[in-house]
């Protein structure tokens, strides 16, 4: 029986593994959150690695408050730069497969087309030069890596915009939704059920993958397609701005291409129906 460790097991995308698991009886996981296993601490980890053998880590733990990454920037490269690497050391050391997340704001967003692996990344934020770093750091200490840049996570669980909008409708809210960046709304369950599908294939693919759901879209389009397929529509005003002052400079474009990730595997689901997937699952 293979062991799974996944790391940041409490946030979005660790909840998602957590729910996927049960399709999995042949895997013995492994959740830890961040008070069981800090990741920043690079005793504490050599400690768990030691104390245990793990076939793959999946590395769910990061600091993804993109807006506060700006005012903590040294607490945002800790975790997603310093520990990142510290973390594939270890794997290294230990012949553990690493799973690890990134993101789509590694790119300035001035692209006309979506974004390959192989495109320069120039990150505006401090969010995306951390996990850029993150990435370097782990390709730079080991070889039996997974990288996955994704962007727009949502899913039933944690902070996201789905959820936001949800409640907003329940609230009978005014919404006033950007248009100024483009984007693909990415679920969480599709990308913990893609990897650990990888896994019981037992590739050796390795490398950096762009993973986001098909299709484009802005906020503005994903808001309304919540609220247009949950039929809550009726229960707020919706509004286009093309302003949306945040403190993070953000990327007016950022969709990646599926080009490599599609010929190594297979096709990724479309954003919009992976949403009325998991809305109907919700529903139900």
């Amino acid at each position: 029986m293979k062991t799974v460790l996944v790391t940041g097991a409490n946030g979005q995308l660790g909840l998602c593994f957590q729910k996927q698991a049960e399709k999995y009886p042949d895997f013995k996981f492994l959740f830890c959150s961040s008070k069981e296993l800090d990741i920043t601490s690079k005793t504490q980890v050599k400690k768990f690695f030691d104390q245990r053998h793990i076939d793959f880590c999946i590395n769910t733990a990061a600091y993804t408050n993109v807006e506060q990454a700006e005012n903590e920037s040294e607490k945002a490269y800790q975790v997603n730069a310093e520990a990142a690497g510290n973390l594939a050391e270890i794997c290294a050391s230990n012949n553990t497969v690493l799973f690890h997340f990134s993101t789509d704001y590694v790119f300035n967003g001035k692209a006309e087309k979506p974004y390959k692996e192989s495109d320069e990344v120039d990150p505006i934020n401090v969010y995306g030069t951390s996990k850029l770093k993150g990435e370097k750091a782990i390709q730079e200490k080991m070889n039996d890596y997974f990288i996955f840049r994704t962007s727009w996570l949502y899913s039933e669980f944690g902070h996201n915009f789905f959820r936001t909008i949800l409640r907003k409708a329940e609230d009978k809210a005014e919404l006033n939704i950007t248009t100024s960046q483009t984007g693909t709304p990415t679920n969480a369950n599709d990308l913990a059920e893609f990897v650990l599908d990888l896994i019981s294939s037992e590739s050796k693919e390795f490398g950096l993958y762009h993973f986001s759901n098909e299709g484009e879209a802005t906020w503005y389009d994903f808001a309304r397609e919540i609220l247009t397929y949950s039929g809550k529509m009726d229960q707020v005003t919706l509004n286009k701005t093309g302003f949306f002052k945040t403190l993070a400079v953000r990327p007016e474009y950022s969709v990646l291409s599926k080009q490599k990730i599609t010929k190594t595997f297979r096709p990724v689901k479309d954003w919009k129906q992976s949403l009325h997937d998991l809305l109907d699952a919700i529903d139900q």
